[in-house]
């Protein structure tokens, strides 16, 4: 199944802890809440340092995609400065994190996936020329931080700023071209297989 998450019918609703908003782009199973979801992709803007909502056996990863950055202190870890440029950082979410911003507010991007059902790749793709991309993943998010790009499957989507295309079950490579310089924040989510005992 192919969708095309326009940024116009992203949701927007509080944090978990009350201490700002965010904009909910995908969530499964769809309709799923904070407490039972088993993958979600959200957007957050940040005006201000503190510490972060915490979820119990969720795994995240956090990309800058405006603003200047911020620096986390995520448990026992020495502190991480992550700007614009940077990569996705990932992270447990049941951590203590606090956060302390550079210059001014910023929006990142979170994938959280629920510890034992899913694992997930989160990399920046930078794009000025068309592409082929492969993956074995059971789904694959493209989230279009900047410009705009055709990528072609079955047939073309277009997305631009904000948007998303949701792949689930896609076998095979596809074809991305920038209509200008782009950049995708591409999502690999795989499902965990359970061990026999």
């Amino acid at each position: 199944m192919i969708r095309l998450l326009s940024a116009a019918d992203h949701r927007t609703m509080p944090w978990k802890n009350g201490g700002g908003t965010t904009t909910e782009i995908a969530v499964s199973p769809e309709g799923a809440g904070l407490e039972d979801f088993d993958w979600r992709l959200s957007m957050a803007r940040v005006e201000a340092g503190g510490p972060f909502s915490v979820f119990p056996a969720i795994d995240r990863s956090l990309t800058v995609l405006e603003g200047e950055g911020i620096i986390l202190k995520v448990g026992d870890r020495a502190s991480i400065g992550l700007l614009r440029t940077s990569d996705p950082l990932p992270f447990p979410a049941d951590a203590s994190t606090s956060s302390t911003l550079i210059d001014g507010p910023i929006l990142d991007l979170n994938v959280m996936v629920r510890r034992g059902r899913f694992t997930c790749d989160v990399r920046r793709l930078m794009l000025d020329d068309a592409a082929a991309f492969a993956s074995d993943a059971e789904i694959i998010l493209m989230f279009c931080s900047e410009g705009r790009a055709a990528i072609s499957l079955d047939r073309r989507f277009e997305v631009g700023p904000k948007d998303c295309l949701c792949i689930d079950g896609w076998e095979g490579s596809m074809d991305v071209e920038p209509l200008q310089h782009t950049e995708l924040v591409v999502v690999e989510l795989r499902a965990v297989i359970a061990q026999a005992q």
